[in-house]
């Protein structure tokens, strides 16, 4: 399957064609601060042989957070995201995310 098959309902909203229309799945994002937002999953994807994941705020601000995706117990409902502490590995996955989906969106780091 093609990145860009694996991205979920129009994204962003834009316009941009991110995607085919597919059942959104939610995942709520809780920060060190409590702070929690929840996120459309727009899809999962390979950067140098690693799994990234991105996730869309769905509380209006546009906000797209990326982290490194590993799935638990062969279960696609259970999964660990990692955060991307390496300045170098980060830049990476953001230019595969806007290569992939063809949107720039703002992208934000784990920390909030």
């Amino acid at each position: 399957m093609a990145d860009k098959e694996k991205y979920a309902s129009n994204c962003c909203g834009d316009g941009c064609d991110c995607g085919p229309d597919e059942e959104i799945e939610i995942m709520t994002l809780e920060f060190d601060d409590g702070h929690e937002v929840e996120c459309e999953v727009m899809g999962v994807f390979d950067v140098d042989g690693k799994e990234y994941i991105a996730l869309f705020a769905t509380d209006g601000s546009d906000e797209v957070y990326l982290y490194g995706y590993r799935e638990l117990d062969d279960d696609e409902n259970d999964c660990e995201l990692i955060d991307i502490e390496d300045d170098e590995e980060y830049e990476r996955v953001c230019a595969v995310f806007e290569e992939i989906t063809g949107c720039e969106r703002e992208l934000e780091e784990e920390e909030e």
